[in-house]
């Protein structure tokens, strides 16, 4: 029997300078992928993505495009090896190129949306910063505390959301700057081992973002989402969806929605118990960064079968 893949892809924040140029060096396919979607936003994205510092890329309009564009490109250099997935699931940004993998949005679609996406969560987080000059909204994880702890938490202080359920010991609250203040403390008066501001532009998945997930919402008026031909997941629902009608709706409360990522990753578990087991499946991360594997090995069935991240040359090579 041959074995499946499931695709984990990374999110905002994975990003880094000289990210996937020795996999697209090794693959035509995969530099093809960059030159391709360099065409469709009239960007260079070989510039972006190789020779920007952090800073730049950090930015919500450069990094979720080149993120998305390298998580296409590693598909592409797999699928040259007969790898495809059986099951995509994406964290926050990764959804999109999960909706591709699935064959939910086509290439040029997934391309121009996120690259709509990224202008607009930009512009929406700089107005923010604005409007709160020094005291700007943001997101704080919370170390060492059980996620019902944390959801507890951010409900007993106004404008404080438990924003990304990532693993047992690690849950992210979006919020106003006071709120998070008053959260973080909160959180290690209860025992949290640690609070730590995230650098982020915005608090995303939270009520906060909800003008741009209003003009997000426009921009996939006119988009075909089609049915997924594999296992997909939603980070709204926590859920395994069956209707691209589904997809679209959840693409635009994503982002003022937590992400239930550990919800995902027990449907996922119980998908491959079901289907071949351990022994017939790979869970890998294509994408920059390798934080999901980090998140998917704290689950309990993270002992059995481990997440391998897939950002390199040598890593592509070595499936």
């Amino acid at each position: 029997m041959a074995k499946k893949y499931a695709y984990l892809f990374p999110g905002q924040g994975a990003q880094a300078p000289g990210m996937v140029k020795d996999v697209a060096e090794a693959s035509a396919s995969a530099m093809k992928v960059i030159e391709d979607v360099s065409d469709i936003v009239s960007l260079d994205m070989k510039k972006l993505m190789w020779e920007s510092d952090a800073a730049e890329l950090s930015r919500s309009d450069n990094s979720q495009i080149a993120i998305t564009t390298a998580s296409i490109a590693i598909m592409a250099a797999l699928k040259d090896k007969g790898i495809e997935p059986s099951a995509a699931m994406g964290f926050s940004l990764g959804e999109f190129p999960a909706l591709y993998a699935a064959g939910v949005l086509s290439f040029e679609d997934v391309i121009k949306v996120v690259r709509q996406r990224g202008l607009i969560m930009q512009k929406v987080c700089e107005e923010i910063a604005a409007e709160n000059e020094g005291h700007a909204p943001g997101m704080s994880a919370i170390l060492g505390l059980p996620p019902e702890k944390v959801v507890e938490i951010a409900k007993g202080i106004e404008n404080a959301y438990a924003a990304n359920m990532n693993s047992v010991k690690q849950t992210v609250i979006s919020g106003t700057f006071d709120a998070l203040a008053q959260a973080e403390e909160a959180a290690k008066a209860a025992g949290a081992r640690r609070a730590v501001r995230l650098a982020v532009a915005g608090p995303f998945h939270s009520p906060l973002m909800q003008k741009a997930a209003d003009e997000f919402g426009k921009v996939l008026e006119n988009v075909e989402f089609a049915d997924p031909k594999i296992h997909l997941f939603s980070n709204v629902t926590g859920k395994e969806v069956a209707k691209g009608a589904d997809a679209k709706s959840s693409a635009v409360l994503h982002l003022t929605h937590p992400v239930l990522w550990t919800d995902e990753e027990a449907v996922l578990a119980n998908i491959i118990s079901v289907e071949g087991g351990t022994d017939g499946w790979s869970v890998i991360e294509p994408g920059p960064g390798k934080v999901l594997s980090g998140l998917w090995g704290q689950t309990e069935f993270g002992a059995s079968l481990a997440s391998v991240p897939v950002n390199s040359a040598d890593s592509v090579a070595a499936l």
